[in-house]
């Protein structure tokens, strides 16, 4: 591969696939596809699987389905593994101008190296031990040890300008000379990711600011390589609601998790990009177009985005009351039990009575299950406020009789019956216990609602129930 001769803004995500995608991923894909998008550019998906011992092929799997998942479609799919011919080629490069080395030294002798370092007061790097060793000597240890590949970092100040940041330096005296290859069919993050950026013509790398202390070795490794320089935007992080990192337990959750849940696909890309980042008139909701209409550097912020489960759940929310009923459905289909999903009629009236109560998907069953099956409950459910339980069963027994005769069971007809007897009687004294009789819960939809879904016979038999229980 050579690298791409047109000047078109060219930006990657670059996942490990090492375990499942999490939050803090998704949003810098999230951020890289939408100023690839606004810029009229390219979005490139690049497995880093170079860590043999933990990529698996399942995560790599899990990577591009929550990808699909969100609408974050990839123009270029590329895999560090297929590509080790490339970064061979690199290093030799690199190996042949003196510009890398290999090492020979322990592990032990470089934790002994470390300390007697700190304790000198001297920041610890390594001491170049090997760097003097001639070609012969190399390659009868190379036989023999296997080695390392160190890259013979300059010491100087490396300045770059980040679009978030502003200007940054480093001293990279402090740094010391860096491992960027195992051996030659080995080659670690710092050097590849170079490789890549180049070959594959990227012209921006959005990261989160951990990994803003890898700059200044890629670009040293991009000069001594004479390789074209990057624009950079380091990432603010993401933390919990006490402005602090994320936990292990939050960063372990998994953007596929957070779908079991039942949170959708336009609640996460818009909670998402405002983890750092706000639009114009600082808005809540917005759509993917005004997103990558809006989306500029300019506008993310150097501190932390907070990460407020009971904003995404408004966001959730305020998604599934703007679905219509049959989108509804089809998105509640994997929550729902198939028993319920064949009285269709049914559903559709559950589903439009519950949609304002969700605030995710995977809430619809425990919020319905009354409606197909009523649990046993306490009969200190039907009194209401400082009510007893004989006037409860008195207007209980009034409802049933006025309902008898009924027959059209909508809301405004039975409405029209049982209004009457709270006017008379007391509203919540009266709907109070009608509500919670059909219902068994202490909260749901009113009992007009409930009476419409429910109909004549199954309303009549919970009614008794009710009237059963309080005549105890």
């Amino acid at each position: 591969m050579t690298p791409k001769e047109d000047k078109k803004i060219k930006l990657r995500f670059a996942p490990s696939p090492t375990g499942p995608l999490n939050i803090g991923g998704v949003r810098t894909a999230l951020f890289n596809w939408l100023f690839a998008r606004h810029e009229g550019g390219l979005f490139v998906l690049r497995i880093e699987d170079t860590d043999k011992q933990r990529s698996e092929a399942r995560y790599e799997e899990d990577i591009k389905k929550s990808l699909e998942w969100l609408g974050l479609s990839w123009d270029e799919l590329y895999r560090q593994s297929d590509r080790l011919e490339r970064y061979k080629f690199y290093l030799k490069k690199l190996l042949e101008k003196k510009y890398a080395y290999y090492c020979f030294c322990s592990e032990k002798e470089l934790e002994d190296e470390y300390e007697a370092q700190l304790s000198q007061g001297i920041p610890p790097k390594y001491s170049r031990k090997c760097v003097s060793l001639s070609d012969e000597e190399v390659e009868k240890r190379i036989q023999k040890e296997g080695g390392v590949i160190r890259f013979k970092m300059l010491e100087r100040e490396i300045s770059f300008h980040d679009l978030v940041r502003g200007k940054v330096t480093f001293d990279t005296r402090l740094i010391g000379d860096v491992i960027i290859a195992k051996g030659l069919d080995e080659p670690l993050y710092n050097f590849a990711n170079v490789v890549d950026d180049f070959e594959m013509g990227i012209t921006h790398v959005v990261r989160g600011e951990e990994h803003i202390s890898n700059t200044p070795r890629q670009i040293a490794l991009q000069e001594a390589l004479g390789l074209t320089p990057l624009i950079y935007a380091h990432l603010p992080l993401i933390l919990g609601s006490n402005k602090k990192k994320l936990s292990k337990r939050d960063l372990a959750k998994s953007i596929f998790d957070y779908k079991t849940e039942g949170y959708i696909p336009e609640a996460m890309i818009n909670f998402l990009v405002l983890l750092g980042w706000h639009p114009k008139k600082d808005r809540e909701i917005l759509s993917i177009g005004e997103m990558i209409d809006e989306f500029s550097f300019e506008r993310v912020q150097k501190a932390g985005g907070i990460f407020n489960p009971e904003k995404l759940d408004w966001l959730n929310a305020h998604y599934l009351r703007s679905k219509n009923v049959d989108e509804l459905i089809k998105a509640l289909d994997v929550f729902i039990p198939e028993q319920w999903k064949k009285d269709k009629e049914r559903m559709r009236k559950v589903v439009e009575v519950e949609r304002g109560r969700m605030k995710r998907l995977g809430d619809f069953v425990s919020l319905s299950n009354f409606f197909f099956k009523l649990q046993d409950y306490d009969k200190t459910l039907l009194v209401w406020k400082k009510s007893n339980e004989k006037d409860m069963l008195e207007n209980l027994k009034l409802i049933q009789n006025a309902l008898v005769s009924l027959e059209d069971f909508s809301h405004k007809s039975s409405e029209d019956i049982i209004y009457p007897i709270a006017e008379a009687r007391g509203r919540g004294d009266v709907l109070w216990p009608l509500r919670a009789a059909l219902s068994g819960k202490s909260a749901s939809p009113g009992p007009f609602e409930l009476l419409e879904i429910l109909g004549k016979k199954e309303s009549l038999e919970r009614i008794s129930v009710a009237i059963k229980k309080l005549s105890l």
